[in-house]
């Protein structure tokens, strides 16, 4: 009987998946890699984003590679609030984004910039007084609205600047920074409420409300191919900005099933048999229509099944230093550079080997002098926990806990010895009080991203993926970059 039981729980997402054993690393570092690739068409060569005409317009590699980010970020973000207080939860989300985000910042601001305007003038005349010039750049976008995406009028003669007709994007790809800000802040609100703890099923409504919605533009969509219709935009809030309407219910929709995930992960089955029929789906909605109500929840349990039962040594990629981040960040202004250099005549081959190389130089900079020495701060560095508890203990493999049957699991550990006159039985000691000390497992540093397009100034031979507008503080209107005919985010 114990067998069996133990083999139902094997065959659910909770009973297969281990928080130091799992692919997400490894996923999110081919999905940094994949917008790369996918950008390689817009930023290199003035085409669609790649997938675009595969998919049938529907999405593109790079927009699913965004997908599969938040789905992600859905998941361990909720992990890292579940196991965390307010102030432990804050300071690892703020730790992990804008660090990186600054120094970016400050590289393509003061470094990319400057070198394309020698390239592109042969000398800096006008660029630091710009009206988008590299300073406002930086303090435009210093808590990730990006309002500015464009510096001192360059880039306009890159196969990216002419789709665009004028001065394009120089890192269009932090876009989403505001999309994933803004969820990290609604599982904040999730753990003030205690509702993340103690009525998870509102994170389940929320979800179904989203596909629900999401449904609704898909049946009142002209044809099964069409993409969701624009809705305007929400906004603009303070420090962040606007958000487009469109985008802000996809990617919602992608981190609230990640969440839910999380917390329902005992009631998920994980078998091979779904995941082939997630396969087909997946596919036979992105070649035949569909992909919006079928294909994407399809999608997002193959990133799931993938995530537990891909081989468990790479579960060892990006757990020790995490370059996906920087990879995300990067890509889009080496893309640009590389593109304002001539990488083109190298082909589409070498243009993506460029990129990705040049991206994964600055990500592992970015890693070991500003990312890691910043995650640093958010429980002490290790030599001084060991001063603390006099040894270092080693991390073991931890297994999801039962959201709904963990409270009975700790308060049985309390039970009284036998025979003790005035012991408390188990159901008066406090959960709380009961529970043994566990050593806090490191909060994850997974922090979701992609990339996309931006504003259009003329018309294109192509249909390209709209983006969301925005307006800014100041009350102008401002459009993500669209990378593409392509795609939009991080």
């Amino acid at each position: 009987m114990q067998a069996k039981l133990n083999g139902q729980r094997s065959a659910t997402l909770q009973g297969r998946y281990s928080a130091q054993h799992n692919a997400f690393g490894v996923l999110r570092l081919a999905m940094a890699c994949g917008v790369i690739i996918a950008h390689a068409g817009p930023l290199g060569f003035g085409q669609h984003n790649l997938g675009a005409a595969t998919f049938g317009r529907q999405s593109d590699l790079g927009t699913l590679c965004l997908y599969g980010f938040f789905l992600i970020s859905g998941f361990l973000i909720t992990d890292s609030a579940l196991r965390s207080t307010l102030r432990q939860y804050v300071r690892a989300r703020v730790l992990r984004v804008f660090p990186g985000l600054w120094a970016c910042l400050l590289v393509t601001a003061f470094v990319f910039a400057p070198l394309a305007a020698l390239y592109e003038n042969g000398n800096l005349d006008g660029f630091w007084g710009h009206p988008e010039g590299p300073f406002d750049y930086v303090t435009t976008n210093f808590l990730a609205s990006m309002e500015q995406f464009p510096i001192s009028g360059l880039l306009a003669d890159t196969p990216y600047g002419q789709i665009v007709g004028g001065p394009s994007a120089i890192d269009g790809s932090l876009w989403t920074l505001r999309y994933d800000l803004a969820f990290y802040g609604i599982v904040g609100i999730l753990v003030v409420t205690s509702v993340l703890h103690r009525a998870p099923r509102a994170v389940l409504v929320l979800t179904a409300v989203c596909y629900a919605l999401v449904l609704r533009d898909f049946f009142t969509a002209p044809t099964w191919s069409s993409r969701p219709p624009q809705h305007g935009a929400i906004g603009p809030f303070p420090l962040l900005g606007a958000f487009a309407a469109d985008w802000t219910l996809m990617l919602g929709f992608l981190f609230l099933l990640g969440a839910a995930a999380r917390l329902y992960a005992h009631r998920i089955p994980v078998t091979r048999e779904l995941a082939v029929l997630a396969g087909v789906a997946l596919v036979g909605s992105l070649w035949l229509g569909g992909f919006f109500a079928v294909g994407l929840p399809a999608f997002a349990y193959l990133v799931l099944f993938a995530a537990v039962a891909l081989p468990k040594r790479l579960s060892g990629i990006s757990r020790r230093h995490d370059y996906t981040y920087g990879i995300y960040i990067y890509g889009f202004p080496v893309q640009q550079m590389i593109a304002l250099l001539g990488g083109a005549r190298f082909g589409m081959l070498g243009y993506i080997v460029l990129s990705l190389l040049g991206a994964l130089l600055f990500a592992v900079l970015s890693w070991h002098l500003v990312e890691r020495p910043a995650l640093g701060f958010k429980t002490g560095s290790g030599r001084a926990r060991h001063r603390r508890t006099g040894r270092t203990a080693s991390p073991r493999p931890a297994l999801i806990p039962n959201l709904v049957t963990v409270a009975g699991a700790e308060a049985r550990t309390g039970r009284h010895k036998a025979g003790g006159r005035h012991s408390r039985s188990a159901k008066d000691i406090p959960a709380t009080a009961a529970s043994p000390r566990r050593a806090k497992r490191p909060t994850e540093t997974a922090a979701s991203f992609l990339a996309v397009p931006e504003r259009t100034r003329k018309d294109l031979p192509f249909d390209p993926v709209k983006t969301p507008t925005s307006r800014s503080r100041s009350g102008r209107s401002h459009r993500a970059p669209t990378t593409s005919t392509t795609t939009p985010p991080r």
